[in-house]
């Protein structure tokens, strides 16, 4: 797997608008999608002003600082918390998150979809066109 080329497909989705910039607004949207939670705009605004050297305002991310995003969360501690949440919606031991399990996690969280609409869900960020989600791909989307 490139991970440059992930990267870009990644940033290509959050890009909405298709401009080569993914402003705070997107990410916003995004995140809020992906990770179904409230999320405030102005910590996004935040996070995205501290890869601008904290100038406030007006700025969008390029491919070049969506990457530094992506990579500046590596942090053992933040991997392994995704892994531990990884393995919550992986909980029929594919060591992959399927329609199927997706679906189980999404009803225990009071989030009910169909199989289909969390094939759907997965297929936004399934990298490698597998159509179920590895460690690396969810990784990927939630960072």
């Amino acid at each position: 797997m490139n991970k440059s080329n992930d990267y870009k497909r990644v940033f290509d989705h959050f890009d909405e608008d298709n401009n080569g910039m993914v402003s705070p607004s997107e990410l916003h949207r995004r995140v809020g999608i992906i990770c179904h939670e409230q999320v405030l705009i102005e910590d996004v605004q935040v996070l995205v002003d501290s890869l601008h050297g904290n100038k406030v305002g007006g700025h969008e991310l390029g491919f070049d600082d969506f990457v530094s995003l992506m990579e500046s969360d590596n942090d053992d501690d933040k991997v392994e918390d995704l892994r531990k949440a990884f393995r919550l919606y992986e909980n029929d031991g594919t060591d992959c998150i399927t329609p199927k399990s997706l679906n189980r996690m999404l009803d225990r969280l009071g989030e009910s979809r169909s199989v289909d609409e969390c094939a759907g869900m997965i297929s936004q960020f399934d990298l490698n066109g597998d159509g179920v989600l590895n460690f690396d791909e969810f990784k990927a989307m939630m960072l």
